[in-house]
Formats: C-alpha cells, structure tokens, sequence
C-alpha cells in the first residue's frame, strides 16, 4: 500500500520553511518573516502528529519505512523509518519547536529571520536523526545539529556567548570524530551502512569494546553525562531562551538515543561488559551533580545541573537490561524534553522583565505574578519527581528497576529525589514566595496572552503525561522488547 513519506515531510518541511524564512525575511519586514516562521513551524508538526495515529503499536521492526540509493558506490541509502522508541521522540522535537518560535516572538528584534530560520532547519536535522537507519544518513544529521545551535548560542547568546558556542561546538565534535571511525570500520567489514546490518554483525568482545568505546564518547558529551558535562551549564546560560529550551528539551536526547540504536544492539556483549561503567557514570551524575545544583546562584545554571542529573537517569535505565528500566528511561527523556522546556520559558519570562537569572535578586514574585507563579511552582515540583507529573513517571519506572538489579543501585537513584526535591524547593522558596524582595519585583506584570498560552500546554501536557503515561509505553513496549531480546542474544563467535 502506497503512504505519504510522512518522514520526509517531518524533516524536510521545517527545513524548506527556514530557507524560504531566510531568503524572504527582512528585518524591515518582522511581522512577516515571524508569521511565516509560526507557519512553517506549524505545518513540520502537522505532519508528525500523524505518525501517531497511524503508527501500529504491536508492529515489530521499523515503521513508515523509506529508502533510495542515494550514493550507490558506497551503499549509501537515504533510509528512513521509526519504531516505538523514536516515535514520540519525533513528535516532541515537531512541537518544541512550535514552542520555541512563538517563545521569540517579541524578544528577538536583532536578525529576526536568520534567528528563525536557525530553528526551523534544527529541527529538521534532528528529527533526521531520530528516523535515519543508514549509518552515514544518521552521522550526518547528528553533526549538522551543530552548526544551527552554535549560531543560535554565538549570535543572540549573551556576554561570553562565543567562549560558549566553541565550547558546546569542540566538545561535541570531538567526540563525534569517533564515532565516524568507528561507522567507517563497520562499513568495511559489512559492506553498508544499513544500521540494521550492523545489529546482526556478529564481532568478538574486543572489537565490541572499542566499538562502545567510540560511541560512548559521541554520545556521552551529548547527554551528556559526567564527567563530559560542562560545556552544558555554560552553553544554557549563554544561549538565548528559545536555544535553551530546545537544547534542553531536544538535543540532549540525540546522544542518549544513539544508546538505544547504535551501542546496545550493535555493541550487545560489550554493553553488558561495561554496565559498570555505564551505571557508575550515571548514578555519580544523579548524585554528585544534584549537589552541584543546590549551590548554583544563577537559576539557568540550576536547572541546567538538574538536566544532567535528569539525563543520568536516563542512561543508567538503558544499562540494567531491563524492559521496565528501558521504557522508563525513554519515558524521562519525553517528560524532561517538557519539563526542562517549561522551566527555561519560565526563567526566560522573569529574565525579559528584570534582565537578571540571579536568584538573590528576586523573592516574593507569587505577590505580583500570581498566574505565572502557579505554573512555576508546578514545573519546579514536576522537576523534581512529584507523583500525578510526568516527571515522576520515568525516575519511578528506573528506580523500580534499579531496586529490582541491586538495592543498592537503586538507593542511590532515589537520592535523586530528595536531592531534586531539595533543589527545586529551594529555588521556588527563594524566587517565588517570601516578602517582595525590591522594587523591580514590586513593578512585575504577570505572564501575557502569549506567555501563558506556552507554559499553560506545557502544563496540561505535563500532567497528562503523569497521569496517563500509557499512551508512551504502550507505543514503545514491542521495540524495547525486541531491542532488549537482541541484547540478550551473544556475537561472540
């Protein structure tokens, strides 16, 4: 049966509007190149809401399939399809970025068409990443995310935006270099880049370290995780509210979903060699960077600190083996690509009026800002796990699973929340209530029309997903199962 390539159309749309943005756009002309932008951003995710409806949950292997020879020397394909883990990873990236356009709206008057455009072709290129099952397809993609960012972060970013944007751009394409080794490697020992030859190479456990090895490191310092985290903080603080909402809620997402698709089925012996590691890493980013954030005096610093611990969870989910931990960990991924989002809206609203992240600088801003302080109080308590959110779905699904691998493994991921716990209250009780702090939080007018049309979705999606987070497993439960059935089955000869 013949289907639109509904895949093409979510990558490509957006990517269209932003040239078209580009090349029409004229500062003189704002209104336009905002409208067109809202258009383009609108229409990429008109075309990946279908994926849900039509999307067969108890289908195994990829779904809306597409593939041509694209350098047929090489065997390289332009291959598309998704399967339960991508999927809502696919519709997330469609509608942050409606977010993040409407986010700019009124405060970017500086290159508003090349501030658009820059977003709209991201969110192309990662959702290319989410639906590529070529090898170099997928390479491809996951580097070209990085120029659109590195000018988001280097243009409208603040005082030391360029020492940020080099450091986010260094960080993340050293690591990818890697990678691209090791994706040559496979290509001459298969023949192709179909990624799924690659699941089914059968290597010795050496070959799969080194293997893991090169990815680990691509992947990690996109998560990223510690001890690789730290161009993070200071790419957030930098980068503009719309760069740090995307960053947060997408592109962290890259590096742990190159887990699922490339080190786990490819690496399987190796990964279950090093889960060690891997759970090490991960429970020292819960911990030690949970404590890292209950310091921080710049509350996008917070909240960055709290993304990596978030994203600690995730990849100690991946490495227990374990269905629950699996879907808990893609679970946490969706809810922290809404959370995080809504919390970096939030700190954009209160900087736009006082033009400081200082948390000293602000208190008692329930008195002037009442609706806006409600949802804030909201996302905080869903940052840091309360029940009836999404953000205790994932963490709780983990924790089941560590207790169930080890006590003390899961001891140490349900310190996470306590310390999410000590850490968001402690911003809400600084930031939010208490007597008004200064004159510039007496003279603050609450969220707009617009302000609170963003964080009130967010909201309403938060919640739905706390209290019917069904409708993400019950898409994912047959690709995680055959993802960890082949794990389970050894390559060594």
């Amino acid at each position: 049966m013949t289907h639109l390539p509904l895949l093409s159309l979510a990558i490509w749309t957006p990517v269209l509007f932003g040239v078209l943005v580009l090349a029409v756009g004229r500062d003189n002309r704002p209104a336009l190149t905002r409208w067109l932008s809202l258009l383009g951003s609108l229409a990429g995710l008109a075309v990946a809401l279908p994926l849900i409806a039509r999307f067969d949950r108890l289908a195994h292997g990829m779904q809306f399939v597409e593939q041509f020879d694209w350098i047929e020397r090489f065997n390289v394909a332009y291959a598309l399809g998704i399967d339960g883990i991508s999927l809502w990873l696919v519709v997330l990236t469609a509608l942050i970025t409606v977010i993040a356009i409407i986010a700019g709206w009124e405060n970017v008057e500086r290159r508003v068409a090349q501030y658009m455009g820059a977003f709209l072709i991201l969110s192309g290129l990662m959702i290319g990443v989410f639906c590529a099952t070529d090898g170099l397809l997928f390479y491809l993609f996951f580097e070209a995310t990085l120029i659109p960012m590195f000018l988001i972060i280097g243009v409208w970013g603040g005082e030391n935006r360029i020492y940020a944007a080099f450091k986010f751009f260094l960080y993340t394409f050293f690591g990818s270099l890697l990678m691209l080794v090791a994706v040559i490697w496979l290509y001459f020992q298969t023949d192709s880049f179909d990624i799924a030859v690659w699941h089914a190479l059968p290597l010795p456990l050496s070959a799969q370290i080194l293997l893991f090895l090169a990815f680990l490191l691509a992947f990690a310092v996109k998560v990223p995780m510690w001890p690789v985290h730290t161009w993070l903080p200071d790419a957030h603080v930098e980068a503009p509210t719309g760069g740090s909402v995307v960053l947060a809620a997408v592109m962290l997402k890259l590096g742990a979903y190159g887990f699922l698709r490339f080190s786990l089925p490819i690496a399987p012996d190796a990964s279950r060699h090093l889960a060690w590691l891997m759970i090490t890493l991960s429970l020292i980013a819960v911990i030690y960077v949970g404590l890292v954030a209950l310091v921080q005096k710049d509350m996008k610093k917070l909240v960055a600190y709290s993304s990596i611990a978030h994203m600690g969870f995730v990849t100690l989910g991946f490495f227990l083996f374990d269905t629950l931990a699996v879907q808990g960990g893609i679970v946490q991924m969706v809810s922290h690509g809404f959370v995080s989002a809504a919390m970096f809206l939030c700190i954009g609203v209160l900087y736009d009026r006082m033009h400081t992240r200082q948390i000293a600088d602000y208190g008692g801003v329930a008195h002037t800002m009442p609706r806006f302080a409600a949802l804030f109080v909201l996302f905080s308590l869903a940052n840091c796990g309360l029940p009836a959110t999404s953000g205790f779905v994932g963490e709780f699904m983990v924790i089941l699973a560590s207790v169930k691998a080890n006590f003390w493994i899961g001891l140490g991921a349900a310190t996470a929340l306590i310390l999410g716990a000590a850490y968001s209250l402690w911003l809400v009780k600084r930031v939010v209530f208490g007597p008004v702090a200064n004159d510039g939080v007496a003279a603050l007018a609450d969220a707009g029309k617009r302000e609170f049309f963003l964080l009130g979705l967010l909201a309403v999606i938060v919640l739905a997903v706390g209290l019917y987070p069904a409708v993400l497993t019950d898409s994912m439960q047959t690709s995680v199962a055959d993802l960890l059935q082949h794990v389970a089955k050894s390559k060594v000869e």
